[in-house]
């Protein structure tokens, strides 16, 4: 399951969801990079998935610690830094444009994105609005549009508990009993 368009730092934590996860083979990670066009500057050459699993890992902490109103924790912090240090970005001018380009290798210049990203996300406005999944199992985050909105997504979460609703409604009424 990919599922995209949240802000990339929370797309990188929903590689990982309940029965699953997108950074164990380098198939579904390319999928992920592929939804992922125009946001990320796609890698020429393998990654290394470990370091892309230790950087979101260190992202889930920072972003758990500061949801919870707490500063990230300083181990956390040391990977998101040096997935910067790694690979800064510069600007070249190449007429009449200017593109921003990064050094190193594939690696390292994807996780200095990836990193860029949780970095946007959590010295943002919008770190205290992100929410956690109200679907049963689910740990997907998302920054919700809507104030109402408490699914990741509606057609998988959201459907998931209207049609659980459903059937205990009616098989209570089936059973004799009064529906909730």
């Amino acid at each position: 399951m990919i599922l995209v368009g949240e802000p990339l730092a929370l797309d990188l934590l929903n590689t990982r969801w309940r029965d699953g996860d997108l950074l164990e083979d380098d198939a579904p990670f390319r999928d992920w990079l592929a939804a992922q066009q125009g946001r990320l500057t796609p890698p020429e050459a393998e990654v290394d998935l470990d370091a892309v699993r230790r950087l979101r890992q260190a992202v889930q902490e920072c972003v758990e610690h500061v949801r919870a109103g707490g500063p990230p924790p300083a181990p956390a912090l040391r990977v998101l830094n040096e997935a910067l240090r790694h690979a800064p970005a510069y600007r070249e001018l190449n007429w009449p444009h200017v593109l921003v380009r990064r050094g190193g290798d594939p690696t390292a210049r994807l996780l200095a994105e990836l990193a860029e990203s949780a970095v946007d996300l959590l010295a943002g406005p919008d770190i205290g609005k992100v929410r956690g999944c109200a679907g049963p199992g689910c740990r997907l985050l998302f920054l919700p549009a809507h104030p109402r909105r408490r699914w990741c997504s509606a057609a998988l979460c959201g459907n998931r508990v209207r049609v659980a609703r459903y059937y205990r409604r009616h098989n209570a009424t089936a059973d004799g009993a009064s529906p909730e």
